[in-house]
């Protein structure tokens, strides 16, 4: 099944951005397939090189990345939510692109299922 995944809250202050990472590599594993994740909202701190987490702490920022260079996943970031939060290209960590709401559009047209994470 080809699968397009929407978050729409930020990394270490809501649960979804973990259960959307987990529920990517599950269905990675089950042999779907994840071809578009779109971060809306504060979704879209979870693209940001600037990310710095404690030592001992998961990156969420890099878990992402790798998982979308692993498995060639787009990772694209609502552009009028990026400005709203200082996010522009130059800040931005490998793996993720800035475009408009019409990669998430198209995620819900070409993928099976639309999974949203966060209100």
């Amino acid at each position: 099944m080809k699968i397009g995944i929407l978050i729409n809250e930020g990394p270490y202050t809501h649960q979804a951005t973990d259960s959307a990472y987990l529920f990517a590599r599950a269905a990675i594993e089950k042999g779907h397939q994840v071809s578009r994740v779109f971060f809306y909202h504060d979704g879209v701190n979870n693209s940001t090189r600037l990310t710095e987490p404690p030592q001992d702490d998961r990156h969420i920022v890099n878990r992402w990345a790798k998982l979308a260079q692993d498995h060639g996943i787009d990772l694209v970031v609502c552009v009028a939510a990026a400005l709203r939060r200082g996010i522009k290209d130059e800040n931005l960590a490998p793996g993720f692109r800035i475009s408009g709401l019409g990669q998430l559009i198209e995620a819900g047209i070409q993928a099976e299922r639309l999974v949203t994470f966060g209100d």
